[in-house]
């Protein structure tokens, strides 16, 4: 699998990461093995997780399986630190909160540092460099090898990224930012794309298939087994299964009939290959849904067909978004 720099930095990740929202919660360890296995053999190095996913089971059972199953060297670990289970609070960036955390995290993992260490989301309550300084302690402390943040808004990440490249004393760079990002959901490219881009940021897309819509098993019918028939996941999938979204799929079903390929390579490999984007996040449920995902490394997508589906999923800019040449 091709390797790409994540950010203005030296860390050289895969271009599709794997996901472990759900492990130990839907997904087992036997599911979680298969599909650590399967993303290493095909060239995968990046491995997304958090401190809240399963409640702590999913960086738990990462941890089981490093070094039983595939070298922790040929792994880029990564894991987020910031959500907690608070109906008053959903995110605390404090210093203190954000280094216990931290230290909570490799300890479930089982190794001394992780390669990517991400403020989740960000936190008002808080002044933000605190919440860098945090950053900047894991890395010169060894506990982490580099640092991102998740989920921050356009003058949020410019803000933070800024502060770590011009404040003084030995700052840590932002080598990331993780948001959602799909033919279903272009948001991101009104602000913090372009933030990322001119700061040298790297974007790490997360459900980069619409939360699966994209890969068109929700067309006829919410299959039974899919999480869009779940108790839990349902309604993070019902947004997305809209008539807007509905054209949007019928769109890449007809690009990847005519390209031979199925609809999940080619939604992948649009957002794969966006300006900006360094590694889509997937999840998967099994290791076949995961190698389904994988096949995508020998696609390229024509120009003419990228061009169709920016048009047909074209989000609305308007003032002051849009292009002050165009006004």
């Amino acid at each position: 699998m091709e390797q790409r720099h994540l950010g203005r930095t030296g860390l050289r990740v895969s271009r599709i990461g794997l996901g472990t929202l759900t492990w130990g919660r839907d997904t087992d360890e036997h599911d979680a093995a298969d599909q650590l296995k399967v993303f290493w053999e095909a060239g995968g190095t990046l491995v997304d997780t958090a401190d809240v996913y399963g409640g702590g089971d999913a960086e738990y059972l990462l941890g089981q399986l490093v070094e039983r199953l595939v070298p922790r060297r040929d792994l880029v670990i990564a894991t987020k630190a910031g959500s907690v289970p608070d109906p008053d609070r959903r995110f605390d960036g404090s210093r203190g909160h954000l280094l216990a955390a931290l230290d909570a995290s490799l300890e479930r993992l089982g190794t001394d540092y992780v390669d990517l260490w991400q403020v989740h989301a960000f936190d008002p309550g808080t002044p933000l460099e605190e919440t860098l300084q945090a950053l900047d302690i894991a890395v010169s402390s060894g506990r982490a090898r580099y640092a991102g943040v998740s989920n921050f808004c356009g003058w949020q990440l410019a803000k933070a990224a800024t502060w770590q490249l011009a404040a003084p004393g030995v700052r840590t760079r932002l080598a990331s930012t993780q948001m959602e990002y799909s033919l279903l959901q272009r948001g991101i490219e009104r602000e913090v794309l372009p933030a990322a881009l001119d700061l040298g940021v790297g974007l790490l897309p997360s459900s980069p298939l619409g939360r699966g819509v994209l890969t068109g098993k929700y067309r006829h019918a919410t299959p039974a087994d899919s999480r869009g028939a779940s108790e839990q996941l349902a309604p993070f999938v019902e947004p997305y299964l809209d008539e807007t979204a509905s054209s949007i799929v019928d769109a890449v079903a007809t690009a990847a009939d005519g390209l031979a390929a199925t609809t999940l390579q080619v939604a992948l490999a649009w957002v794969r290959d966006r300006p900006g984007v360094v590694a889509p996040i997937v999840g998967a449920r099994n290791a076949q849904q995961l190698t389904a995902a994988l096949s995508v490394e020998a696609l390229s997508l024509p120009d003419e067909i990228c061009q169709a589906l920016d048009d047909v999923s074209a989000p609305v800019h308007r003032y002051p978004d849009q292009d002050w040449s165009e006004l």
